[in-house]
């Protein structure tokens, strides 16, 4: 019978080899330690039931987590910056029995025991291992049902795909109750049996402490973190040495952010996932990353892509492969949307495949405007606008326009700059139509704890609908 315990198997194959390392507590514990204290925690957990962690990143965590596998139990990981009326949503949606908040019981249901939302512990790879509840940016929260056969086979591809090796050491200090901070390294790292260093929240100067101390090698960011990493201190002199390469996803990474670690001479690749596609689906290589930038790579073995509605080279990006997950709990009508008949799940991003099979991101399909007649893509303006040395972020979203139809609206993180010499600026970078037709400065821009930007509340602080 299948049995999926990554963490177990680990455990049986190199008992002694340091899996996780935690910043906080000062705790080393090897696959061993690790795979016991995971056994106390199944333990603790009724078989079959939903329950849910409320929990910064930590070793107990982790353990409810890797524990749920062995009970067959449904786990729901929750935002710690969600309010408590987004997680009361949540937790109806999914008929959660019992929430843990790393310590322990933090609420329990007066259902606790009824089997209304319960499967049968078949140990099945269609089993659904979790409920990872999407971002909510644009309306209800969705969950997304994430079988064990995602969870482990993401991890597998993931680690033969980027060449992980058992010596990998790398550091996680995004939020574990997000599919990048669970599935884009941590299962992976643990796929190959290498090393975890465990951060409970993103500090740039312990960040890079913990690289050099802990000879970090391969690291795994988003374009905010790499951001906030390159402005600290410490870039200029931290030891790389033993880095073999780093990677960015979770939206698009400006080239300058790339050109100032190829400096460093550290090597940064972009990679592209989502909750319901298994977080990482595209590879590439060091040499790919250097001939290749801005690209997200070729997609991994295994993994089928196709671009659909196709116009002037891009369409929208459309996966299928044994990484997908099963749709979303509870609503059959947003499954039957996101996924066609033949199984590909539609992302929403926009996208083109050169001729050498690379793939681009050209932004989301809905942030899509037509101005004048002419199909305009924010991401590339972004793109443009980060290129400034005045500029620290920027967005862009399109507004009703009496006569060009739609026109974009930029927003922007900036200093010693006005809106006149930025559309200066971008008139040298893009066509005319694409420069936006108002700049909006702002301290800082809204994103979610995985480095996307909000647009509605983008749009929310101008007064206007999508």
């Amino acid at each position: 019978m299948f049995d999926g315990d990554l963490v177990h198997e680990r455990a049986r194959i190199t008992p002694q080899r340091i899996a996780l390392v935690d910043i906080e507590t000062g705790q080393r514990l090897t696959y061993a330690e690790l795979d016991a204290r995971i056994d106390r925690a199944a333990a603790t957990l009724e078989p079959n039931s939903t329950f849910g962690i409320l929990a910064h990143n930590c070793i107990e965590f982790l353990e409810l987590f890797f524990a749920a596998g062995r009970v067959n139990a449904i786990v729901v990981p929750l935002s710690t910056r969600a309010t408590e009326h987004e997680r009361d949503a949540i937790i109806r949606d999914c008929g959660m029995n019992v929430l843990y908040d790393g310590l322990g019981v933090r609420w329990q249901s007066h259902r606790f025991g009824s089997s209304g939302n319960r499967q049968p512990a078949t140990g099945n790879p269609e089993d659904t291992y979790c409920l990872l509840y999407t971002s909510g940016t644009t309306g209800k929260p969705k969950g997304v049902m994430i079988p064990r056969r995602q969870l482990w086979w993401n991890g597998y591809n993931t680690a033969i795909n980027w060449g992980l090796r058992e010596t990998d050491v790398s550091p996680v200090f995004t939020p574990l109750y997000h599919a990048g901070g669970l599935a884009a390294f941590l299962i992976p790292i643990f796929s190959a049996g290498g090393t975890i260093v465990l951060h409970k929240t993103f500090d740039p100067s312990i960040v890079w402490q913990t690289i050099e101390r802990e000879r970090c090698t391969v690291i795994l960011g988003v374009p905010t973190i790499w951001k906030m990493l390159m402005d600290a201190p410490e870039f200029a002199t931290v030891d790389l040495a033993h880095v073999r390469w780093l990677i960015s996803g979770g939206a698009p990474l400006p080239l300058s952010i790339l050109d100032a670690y190829r400096k460093r001479g550290v090597v940064i690749r972009q990679g592209y996932g989502m909750t319901e596609a298994g977080v990482n689906c595209f590879t590439m290589t060091d040499e790919d990353a250097l001939r290749k930038p801005g690209s997200i790579g070729k997609p991994m073995m295994f993994t089928e892509a196709k671009l659909i509605e196709v116009q002037d080279g891009v369409g929208e990006l459309c996966l299928r492969g044994p990484h997908v997950s099963k749709g979303y709990w509870n609503n059959e009508e947003a499954t039957r949307a996101a996924y066609d008949a033949g199984g590909f799940f539609h992302t929403g991003d926009l996208a083109r495949c050169d001729d050498d099979g690379f793939y681009f991101i050209a932004g989301r399909r809905k942030e899509m405007f037509i101005t004048g007649g002419v199909n305009v893509y924010p991401a590339e303006i972004e793109a443009a606008l980060a290129a400034h040395p005045s500029v620290a972020d920027a967005a862009v979203i399109a507004v009703e326009d009496e006569t060009w139809g739609e026109a974009g609206v930029a927003f922007v993180v900036a200093h010693d700059i006005t809106s006149d010499e930025l559309a200066a600026f971008l008139a040298t970078k893009i066509a005319k139509y694409k420069v936006p037709r108002r700049f909006v400065f702002l301290e800082a821009l809204p994103r979610t704890p995985y480095g996307k930007v909000v647009k509605d509340e983008l749009r929310k602080a101008i007064n206007v609908s999508p």
